[in-house]
């Protein structure tokens, strides 16, 4: 990590400034050079890790004085997965930033402990890290199909794999196989655990599973979905872009389809 001097003169540091779920792109990339040539606000700048070499640094695009061109983070798919998580990462701080700004113990003003890039209540001390919300997502299976819904914010006619938030009191399999039921009227079995991604839309951590067809037919909640339904491997709509991970999930079971 570079001290303050370093960063304002340093041309090997990249910048993530972020708005809500928007981040600052030159020329389609991240920038790079010193905070001065940048005209970036060095005293707000925090670290938040580093990839090929250079150190990354977080900044609030509210903290800075000049216009700028920002991106949704979903443009930003194709980056190297481990460049695209300092992303996510630098957007949940700054969501954190912005909806934390008061204690919820005693209502005092919050402020940015920079130590443990937390807020920290000004009057009881009490700090409050970054919100997650955990969430599951499934590819599910029956022979040589695969389930996919269609939601009505896809206005492009993507399918996907279904998707939820996990309850209090509710393991992951069972949020699984609840979600699956409430949304298509399927009943799963042997759901295992494939992977996980951080989904910073605003703060969502994405846990992926992969289950097996038990019994039911599908049933789409309208309230939820546009449309679901089996499609085998050589008959597939347009599905979830690259970098996410129902994409991968959908390649995952296709592969294993084929490979069957």
């Amino acid at each position: 990590m570079l001290k303050n001097r370093d960063i304002n003169e340093a041309s090997c540091v990249g910048w993530i400034v972020v708005k809500d779920s928007t981040i600052w792109l030159q020329d389609g990339q991240l920038p790079e050079g010193s905070a001065k040539e940048l005209n970036l606000p060095i005293e707000n700048a925090r670290f938040v890790g580093e990839y090929q070499h250079n150190a990354y640094y977080w900044v609030n695009e509210s903290d800075v004085t000049s216009e700028l061109d920002m991106y949704s983070l979903r443009d930003c798919l194709h980056f190297p997965e481990a460049l695209f998580l300092l992303m996510s990462k630098a957007i949940q701080l700054g969501h954190m930033t912005q909806s934390i700004r008061y204690c919820p113990v005693c209502g005092g003003r919050n402020h940015l402990n920079n130590n443990q890039l937390a807020m920290q209540c000004g009057d009881c001390r009490t700090l409050h890290y970054p919100r997650i919300f955990p969430c599951i997502i499934v590819a599910v299976r029956k022979d040589k199909q695969i389930l996919l819904a269609q939601h009505p914010r896809h206005r492009n006619g993507m399918y996907t794999v279904i998707a939820g938030f996990l309850e209090v009191g509710e393991t992951l399999e069972q949020c699984v196989a609840r979600e699956v039921k409430e949304e298509t009227g399927i009943e799963v079995a042997n759901i295992r655990y494939f992977g996980s991604q951080p989904w910073a839309f605003p703060s969502s951590m994405m846990m992926a599973f992969l289950a097996d067809y038990q019994s039911g037919e599908v049933r789409p909640d309208y309230q939820e979905l546009s449309d679901a339904d089996w499609f085998s491997v050589d008959s597939m709509p347009e599905v979830a872009p690259h970098g996410t991970i129902a994409r991968t999930l959908i390649e995952q079971t296709v592969a294993d389809i084929k490979a069957s």
